[in-house]
């Protein structure tokens, strides 16, 4: 899994993020709550929700739905 170029990207991110604050978990929890109210008062999602009808049945969701049934935990 490390081979994962998003998984390294990530990590590379988020080493740039800390490096940036000195490693200083205070200021780098700080800065995450500051963008995150900037976001909040923006009211943006990080993903919109989906236009009605968008979403297509899925075959995998119905077998899930059925062995679920079968065994009895719906």
């Amino acid at each position: 899994m490390s081979d994962d170029p998003i998984v390294q990207e990530v990590r590379h991110m988020r080493e740039e993020h800390a490096a940036s604050f000195g490693y200083d978990l205070q200021a780098i929890f700080a800065d995450l709550k500051r963008t995150e109210a900037a976001r909040d008062q923006q009211q943006s999602l990080l993903l919109a929700p989906p236009e009605s009808g968008e979403i297509a049945p899925s075959p995998a969701l119905h077998r899930t739905a059925n062995t679920l049934r079968r065994v009895g935990r719906v």
